[in-house]
């Protein structure tokens, strides 16, 4: 147990230092700035839309499975469903270059250069993200039905009290975590094999990682 606390304290710490590292480095803040106000834009029209027509039919029907918790259940499920469409919509339509050069760029900008340019070029200069040429290929994955279809699987959970949001939650965490390493694994040119042993390697962190994201 006590192992397992440090672990999570030494994830969350790194996590904070990401944070921060990202704070403290303006430059990097370019290729997400330009597309900020569009994404924000997107976030609440959608939100705002699937609170309108969808929260209320919702809850009356989990009125019958989670009682008294129908309303909080319900504004967790639209919030998620939000979160999911605008995720769909905003990797394929608005910010999916913006993603792959800030990562690049966070790379570059911690001296590992050689990696990046295994998938892109790079340009001279002391600026990470003004060193990032073109592409040599894309790694983000757009749309696929597979996506929607799991997400559909999972959402019935939500219908048992308390403990189906949980596992819900967990679910979507499991398989949305390795996604944003998607990039790195590319960049690495590992085959299937090597990716899902690096992914069970850091299951955990992968998970809470991306429970986070989802809550």
């Amino acid at each position: 147990m006590a192992e397992k606390v440090k672990e999570v304290a030494i994830e969350e710490a790194d996590r904070i230092r990401g944070i921060a590292y990202f704070i403290s480095h303006r430059t990097l803040w370019k290729p997400l700035m330009s597309k900020l106000l569009p994404a924000v834009g997107l976030g609440v029209a959608i939100t705002v839309s699937m609170f309108v027509f969808t929260y209320l039919p919702q809850m009356a029907i989990m009125a019958f499975t989670s009682g008294p918790l129908a309303a909080v259940t319900a504004a967790f499920v639209v919030l998620s469903e939000s979160n999911t469409l605008f995720t769909i919509l905003s990797k394929n339509f608005l910010i999916d270059d913006a993603l792959v050069d800030t990562f690049d760029g966070v790379l570059v900008s911690k001296d590992t250069t050689n990696l990046v340019a295994e998938g892109r070029q790079i340009k001279p200069g002391s600026d990470p993200i003004a060193k990032l040429g073109k592409l040599a290929k894309k790694p983000f994955a757009k749309f696929t039905p597979k996506v929607l279809i799991r997400y559909l699987m999972y959402l019935p959970l939500n219908f048992i009290p308390v403990v189906g949001t949980a596992m819900f939650v967990v679910l979507q965490g499991k398989k949305a975590g390795p996604v944003a390493h998607s990039r790195y694994f590319q960049l690495k040119e590992w085959n299937k094999g090597q990716r899902q042993r690096h992914v069970e390697d850091y299951r955990g962190a992968y998970t809470r990682f991306a429970i986070s994201k989802v809550l």
